[in-house]
């Protein structure tokens, strides 16, 4: 199946699931679930890689900087910088592409199997909204405060592991985080996770929906999920970072 089918057939399976509900109520009770489902869940693994992270960043800059002429703030500052800009909004939003995109594919490719999608069709509901709305809404309502733990953690991380492995001193990286610091680059992270948050929901989503054959099917379709969503949070965060930064 060629580009422009696929891309057909999403955007109209996008005007499905943003088509006005029957039943709004029955959305917002399905939104908090997947709060739970999606966001809630992934806490244990974004604040273990955020800490660890933070601290491998704190060392390797440490290390870096040798020079006598650069100053030890530089190795907070680094450690901010990396983990505001990049590693969080991105790196953490790709680990969630694997975790979250994987298990909605084979979630909703499942049920498209076992015709539960079909039985929905047949009630009168509108599958792909009920379904899909409610994965892409809580995504985008819960991922900024996931990444803005997976910010604060990193950040206290390399403090912590900075401060006990001597590579730099307290009021050295606490001076670092906090010089030259500018406001609109946390705009600027957030404006990615936000636009993560609706590519690894809607596409995962797509390729579940999309799921036709058996069991293998299913985890053919995760796996596309995962992969395409990852290319796609690559592209899209160089287009994002091209017109932040483009000046």
């Amino acid at each position: 199946m060629n580009l422009f089918t696929h891309l057909g057939r999403y955007f109209i399976l996008m005007y499905r699931v943003f088509s006005k509900p029957q039943r709004f109520s029955v959305y917002w009770r399905q939104i908090i679930h997947e709060i739970n489902n999606i966001g809630i869940s992934s806490l244990p693994i974004i604040a273990i890689i955020s800490v660890f992270m933070g601290g491998i960043i704190t060392i390797q800059a440490a290390f870096g900087f040798s020079s006598p002429w650069v100053p030890l703030y530089a190795i907070g500052f680094t450690t901010r910088e990396s983990i505001l800009l990049e590693f969080s909004p991105t790196i953490v939003s790709l680990i969630l592409a694997g975790k979250v995109g994987s298990n909605i594919a084979s979630e909703i490719g499942a049920m498209r199997i076992t015709e539960q999608i079909d039985a929905l069709e047949i009630m009168g509901i509108n599958s792909a909204g009920y379904l899909i709305f409610p994965k892409i809404a809580a995504a985008i309502i819960i991922f900024p405060f996931l990444i803005a733990l997976s910010m604060f953690l990193g950040i206290w991380g390399g403090y912590a592991m900075g401060v006990a492995a001597n590579a730099c001193s307290s009021y050295e990286y606490i001076f670092g985080i906090q010089a030259y610091f500018e406001p609109w680059k946390l705009y600027y992270s957030f404006t990615k996770v936000i636009v993560f948050a609706y590519i690894i929901t809607s596409v995962s989503s797509y390729f579940g929906y999309y799921t036709y054959g058996g069991a293998l099917e299913v985890g053919k379709s995760s796996t596309r999920a995962v992969v395409y969503s990852s290319i796609l949070i690559l592209f899209f965060g160089l287009i994002l970072t091209n017109l932040f930064f483009s000046r």
